[in-house]
């Protein structure tokens, strides 16, 4: 074929390595994945240009809208080294739900975003399921998103994921952190391990492992290999916890992702006021102290950069604080008191008692 014919041939789309047929094979798929988390106020099936809520105004008599976004970050690259791509997208929801419940809000629905270079229907369909049981668990409906192939963006088996919800609470109800005062006691609530946030470390510390142990995800911790460890879905704490506002006092609460246990509690607590953690009560679970170890990473940077065992916190009065502890492991969780709230003094907002890990 000459140089001129070759020009002269008519392409496609499919030519160019997007498959609309995939696509659509894709939507079939997942159809009765979505349909497994309606809510009553969804009125669209997937597949439509939007999807349609019915805010329940019986139920938020006041209502304030709360919105989160976020994704899961490298610890997709993990999901394709090892072939585990059927809880990834529980990460996807847990990141964003445990956002906005912060503020006391019910996640009501979620939309998700899966970009890749071209799309292999069998591992979406994967993705979504773990999308669609995230929102089981959250209570929220997944109403809509969208499939991206976008060939030469993305290596080949790459895939990339965000998620984004809309909760509500009614306005008399918002938790802000502006009631939270000296003496208030601040709950941990255990992570299931990294969730998803500092895997751009990890993956660098595995790689330090892999150099003396090429099968170093299959390193025994706790009982688990290293890969199940750090591949642990991220915890939905939507439902417990809500459960617990609903009868007790909390004046602050914060998902612990990206800058660790401190830096996200003062996010959420009043400028004067300072926070008293206790490291004993808080000791490192053994994957961290894998990675501490492994990767010969400071106190300091792992506090920093991991969860380091606790992933969501409540701040509440010293008062309600054991009932709102029973409450939450009624639920399911494991919670115990791990500082409290203590004036300001100087520049210090954050003190540590208790042995270093």
């Amino acid at each position: 074929m000459t140089e001129r014919q070759t020009a002269n041939t008519s392409l496609t789309y499919k030519d160019a390595g997007v498959d609309i047929d995939a696509g659509n094979a894709l939507v079939d798929r997942i159809k009765p994945l979505v349909a497994a988390t309606r809510r009553p106020e969804v009125l669209t099936e997937v597949g439509g240009f939007g999807g349609l809520f019915a805010l329940d105004t019986q139920r938020f008599t006041d209502p304030v809208l709360v919105s989160g976004t976020d994704g899961v970050g490298t610890k997709l690259k993990l999901a394709t080294e090892l072939d585990q791509h059927d809880t990834i997208g529980i990460d996807l929801v847990a990141m964003c739900v445990n956002d906005v419940l912060v503020q006391g809000a019910e996640p009501l629905f979620f939309l998700d975003y899966f970009a890749t270079g071209r799309l292999e229907p069998a591992i979406a369909e994967r993705v979504v399921a773990g999308i669609a049981q995230g929102c089981r668990l959250a209570g929220c409906a997944l109403i809509g998103g969208e499939t991206a192939e976008m060939p030469d963006m993305y290596a080949a088996g790459d895939y990339d994921l965000a998620g984004f919800t809309v909760g509500a609470v009614n306005r008399d109800q918002v938790i802000t952190g502006e009631a939270t005062q000296a003496g208030d006691q601040v709950i941990g609530l255990d992570s299931s391990g990294p969730h998803s946030n500092g895997f751009s470390l990890i993956r660098r510390i595995v790689e330090r492992a892999q150099a003396d142990e090429p099968d170093a995800l299959q390193h025994n911790i706790d009982g688990q290999s290293l890969g199940a460890a750090l591949m642990a879905p991220t915890t939905i704490y939507v439902k417990p916890v809500l459960q617990a506002l609903q009868t007790h006092t909390v004046h602050a609460m914060a998902h612990v992702t990206g800058g660790g246990l401190a830096e996200n509690l003062l996010r959420v607590i009043p400028d004067g006021l300072a926070i008293h953690l206790d490291l004993t009560s808080c000791p490192w679970p053994p994957l961290f102290r894998w990675l501490a170890s492994t990767g010969n990473v400071t106190a300091p940077e792992m506090r920093r950069t991991f969860n380091c065992g606790i992933g969501f916190c409540l701040v509440c009065p010293p008062d309600s604080a054991d009932a709102v502890m029973d409450t939450l492991k009624s639920e399911g969780l494991s919670a115990r008191l791990i500082g409290e709230v203590e004036p300001a003094q100087g520049g210090e907002r954050v003190r540590y008692t208790g042995p270093e890990q």
